[in-house]
C-alpha cells in the first residue's frame, strides 16, 4: 500500500511538472505565484514535500487546469 502511495505522490507530481512544462512556466514563476521559494518549488514537483489540499487547488489555478488533471495518475507521461 505505501508503494502505491509513493507512485500516486510522484505521479500528481510528473503531471504537475509536465503541465508547467507544457506551459513553458519556469518554476521561479510558479514558487513566486505560490510565495514560496523555487527550492520549495522544486521539491513539490520531485514528490519530496507532501503537499496540502489547498496548495494542490492554488497550483491548478496558476496553471489554469482543473485539478482533476493533475491528480489523474493514470495518464502520466514520462518527460
Amino acid at each position: 500500500m505505501k508503494e502505491m502511495l509513493n507512485f500516486k505522490i510522484k505521479a500528481i507530481a510528473a503531471n504537475i511538472r509536465n503541465t508547467r512544462e507544457q506551459l513553458n512556466y519556469t518554476q521561479e514563476y510558479l514558487a513566486a505565484k505560490l510565495h514560496i521559494s523555487q527550492n520549495a518549488y522544486s521539491k513539490i514537483e520531485l514528490g519530496y514535500t507532501k503537499i496540502t489540499v489547498e496548495r494542490l487547488f492554488q497550483i491548478a489555478a496558476i496553471l489554469e487546469v482543473d485539478v482533476h488533471d493533475l491528480i489523474n495518475t493514470e495518464k502520466v507521461v514520462a518527460a
